[in-house]
């Protein structure tokens, strides 16, 4: 820290002279009839949001046998001479002070003077002749009028100033007004900002309602933004209703382009109790600040707009004391109002204090000083967030959260004074935070801010430019959008091919991530010779035997298993768990990952005494290395579920898929997409045991969920509606099972081409519900259709082929049993196969 005097910086213009409000103080010939007081005028328009207070106000000043004290404290523009000003004239009109309401400028320094003032101009004594100062208050508070008695001292800087002139009589009530915490000898009434719902309130009274009404959700966005400050609504309020022809979201756009220095803030009208603006209002307690204590305040106001933890700002300062840095913060800040402790170690600035902060800052005269505070905070925030894990937990979550808002600030503001290493990992933090939660619109501005800043520093060609592409692409492809990712994929490959070194791991990387696009949109003959070429770099740079290569013959057995090439995923899969098992440990969970893969192949195989000693494996590592909580042994759970679903052990799968439900819901958030393929797989439980009702409420549960996180066009809510879509077929519901085939239909159409295997699907199960209602021509039409996607796509001996072929062949033995063949087509597929079937039967075609 830097005890510096000379701080210069941008000055608002004060007045530290009689008092800091635009008050009339009446002065009559003779004393007022009825309860003396000397209380202000005030012209405010509407008292809003303080009721609790002013009832707390009275019970603490209403203290018997002894001399009530109450504090109203708070920052610059909070609202404290206000609250007092309101109290005093509500209890004035109930007679509660019959002695007198007394109101004190204590910003003066003739405090002793203004008291004997009153007792002679309001309570009408006459103070002998010949008393000093302390003599003539002495004998006035002897002398008083008769009952209780309010004084009230109105913006103290130094209490002990004003103390000496107390009266020490319990009927004498004192109530101080200021910007200080005074202590726990005095009774505290700290006042906060308002709720939004005054602040709106106190906006239609002080401008046209129907005006704030009918663009309400600007409105709140105008409060939100002076963080509900009554002074800053107030001055924004007033000047909205000089300029009635100023949109609110006009008016919204001046604030966030001049900050501060918007005349919005900057004007006081008349008939204010405040005379000054927001930055001049609090240019009062910046200058009580010593020079060390607005350099902590220049470092304060680049954190993010939420509860700062002290260790972060202990770290910026590393060469200073802690304890120096304490009393900077708990003997000016906090005592000045300019900083609230919010929690253990945590402290919170009110955004337009945190806004008067950055601009002092910049019209700091030293910058490089100020600059090296804003490097300093880039570094925390690396320290505090060196990686986020692809899927956080629930306790990664609960710790990135409280920095979320910091990690994007310094993102957003500070971007410049990240170090070159760093500079990639500052918008791609968060962007994973969001994106491992499902989060994808989140996620999508904060990953395109991460390439645009290293492109922008290191040029174009640059390998985090690559990286930050393929992030990019691997968010669009989680959301389907798979024609934006393609052309991001291709660009990052290319600019690691321009990279020394022709078979340069990353190239590899490139690959394999462009491979994964393809596979998620059935282009599994182009992903194919990528996964291929990256596994083929990786052996030759890595070694044969490196647990990246097992990883990639993961994601090469995942692209055979897909088209159900299980004799080629299966080799695969066995290399990469051997790989995995020497070269990390038999009990690594990307060993249980190798498990689980090769379980799920032998699963669909009907290979099940294989793949349950494999799942059980799979979930025995995973409890044990990372506890009984984890997402993935939620996984574990589930897959060892949909075993038992797969040999119709119902009563087996149905606990588990419970406990992974409660687990991803527990560790996810309920809204992860996760917890809507758990929601998915235990609905479809439900359906086959005929539990229709639980398993309609699940599925539509599941397809909000995706709907939410990917948009309603998205291939797997095509899925979620196909699912649905089977429930409602089961019940007999027809007409909303076919709109919702119908939908998950074009989706694929349109998402994944019309010659995607999924299309096939849809257009299956469309057929298989036309043939339940007897549209027989339709359904036949569907069928063939489908069949000619998958003859072309997967070829005629898929496994995924034949299911649809034998579909279409007991369709067309039902039809021809039921005596309805005329209404089928002469299709060559149709024909052909109805001849087979007719042979087969030992007929001949009449």
């Amino acid at each position: 820290m830097n005890d510096q005097t000379n701080y210069g910086g941008t000055n608002y213009q004060v007045n530290t002279g009689e008092n800091n409000t635009n008050i009339f103080y009446p002065e009559p010939e003779a004393p007022i009839v009825g309860i003396p007081h000397n209380l202000p005028l005030t012209h405010v328009e509407a008292f809003v949001g303080r009721s609790q207070e002013l009832e707390q106000l009275h019970q603490q000043l209403q203290q018997d046998n002894r001399l009530a004290i109450t504090a109203i404290s708070g920052m610059g523009g909070i609202g404290k001479t206000e609250l007092a000003l309101q109290y005093a004239r509500h209890h004035l009109e109930q007679e509660t002070y019959p002695g007198g309401v007394c109101w004190l400028r204590a910003r003066e320094s003739d405090v002793g003077t203004q008291i004997v003032s009153f007792a002679r101009s309001r309570l009408g004594l006459k103070v002998p002749e010949g008393l000093d100062l302390q003599e003539q208050m002495g004998w006035c508070w002897q002398h008083w009028r008769e009952g209780a008695v309010l004084l009230i001292l109105d913006d103290v800087t130094d209490y002990g100033l004003v103390q000496p002139y107390l009266p020490s009589a319990d009927r004498f009530k004192l109530l101080i007004t200021t910007r200080l915490q005074l202590g726990k000898s005095f009774q505290q009434l700290e006042i906060q900002v308002l709720q939004e719902a005054a602040a709106l309130e106190l906006l239609r009274a002080l401008t046209d309602a129907e005006r704030i009404d009918r663009q309400l959700e600007t409105a709140k966005q105008l409060c939100q933004w002076l963080g509900y400050l009554p002074l800053g609504l107030e001055l924004v309020g007033r000047y909205l209703a000089q300029k009635p022809d100023l949109a609110l979201d006009e008016m919204l756009q001046r604030l966030e382009a001049k900050r501060l220095d918007a005349r919005a803030l900057k004007r006081v009208a008349d008939g204010m109790t405040a005379q000054l603006g927001v930055a001049a209002a609090f240019e009062l307690s910046w200058q009580e600040l010593e020079g060390a204590a607005q350099e902590l305040c220049y470092l304060l106001g680049w954190f993010g707009l939420a509860p700062v933890q002290w260790q972060w700002v202990e770290s910026c300062f590393a060469d200073g004391d802690p304890e120096d840095l304490e009393d900077l913060r708990d003997n000016q800040l906090i005592r000045l109002s300019l900083l609230q402790r919010s929690g253990e170690r945590t402290y919170l600035l009110h955004q337009l204090i945190r806004e008067f902060f950055q601009a002092k800052s910049i019209a700091y005269p030293h910058p490089e000083a100020v600059d090296e505070l804003k490097r300093s905070i880039c570094r925390v925030m690396v320290t505090i967030a060196p990686t986020v894990s692809e899927i956080p937990t629930s306790m990664e979550i609960a710790r990135l959260t409280p920095a979320i808002p910091h990690l994007e600030a310094a993102a957003q503001h500070l971007i410049d004074f990240y170090s070159d290493e760093d500079l990639l990992g500052a918008s791609t933090r968060v962007a994973r935070f969001y994106a491992g939660q499902g989060q994808y619109q989140q996620a999508e501005p904060w990953y395109i801010a991460a390439y645009n800043t290293v492109s922008q520093r290191f040029g174009v060609s640059n390998p985090d430019v690559a990286i930050s592409l393929d992030n990019l692409a691997g968010l669009y492809r989680s959301q389907g959008r798979y024609s934006e990712a393609e052309p991001l994929n291709l660009r990052a490959l290319s600019i690691w091919e321009q990279q020394p070194g022709e078979n340069h791991v990353s190239v590899a990387t490139s690959f394999n991530n462009l491979a994964a696009l393809y596979r998620s949109q059935g282009r599994y003959s182009e992903a194919e010779p990528l996964y291929l070429r990256a596994l083929s770099i990786w052996e030759q740079r890595l070694g044969e035997n490196h647990p990246d290569v097992a990883t990639n013959l993961n994601n090469l057995a995942e692209l055979y298993y897909a088209q159900k090439r299980y004799s080629e995923a299966e080799p695969l899969n066995l290399r990469a768990l051997s790989i995995r098992e020497q070269q990390l440990g038999e009990n690594h969970p990307d060993v249980a990952i190798s498990l689980n893969n090769l379980a799920e192949l032998y699963r669909s195989q009907g290979r099940y005494s294989e793949a349950k000693p494999l799942l059980v494996r799979s979930l025995w590592i995973r409890r044990n290395h990372l506890g009984e909580k984890h997402p993935h042994v939620a996984d574990s759970l589930n897959n060892l579920a949909l075993l038992y679903y797969s040999q119709r052990q119902y009563n087996k799968a149905e606990p588990l898929l419970v406990q992974a439900l409660s687990i991803r819901e527990q560790q996810l958030g309920e809204n992860h997409p996760d917890v809507a393929i758990s929601l998915n797989n235990l609905a479809g439980l439900y359906r086959v045991q005929g539990r229709y009702s639980e398993s309609e409420l699940l599925h539509l549960r599941a397809l909000s969920i995706r709907e939410q996180q990917l948009g309603e066009n998205h291939p797997d809510v095509a899925a979620h509606l196909n699912n649905l879509a089977e429930v409602y077929r089961s019940q007999g519901r027809y007409s909303e099972a076919e709109s919702l085939y119908l939908r998950a239909l074009s989706i694929r159409e349109q998402r994944l081409g019309e010659t995607h295997p999924d299309v096939a699907i849809s257009l299956n199960n469309l057929a298989g519900l036309y043939y339940s209602q007897y549209r027989y021509s339709e359904a036949e039409r569907l069928y063939t259709q489908a069949l000619a996607v998958l003859f072309n796509s997967l070829g005629a001996t898929n496994p995924n082929t034949q299911t649809t072929l034998n579909n279409f062949l007991y369709f067309l033995q039902q039809v021809m049993e039921a005596g309805q063949t005329t209404q089928l087509s002469d299709h060559p597929l149709t024909q052909d196969l109805i001849k087979q079937l007719r042979q087969q039967l030992g007929k001949t075609e009449e």
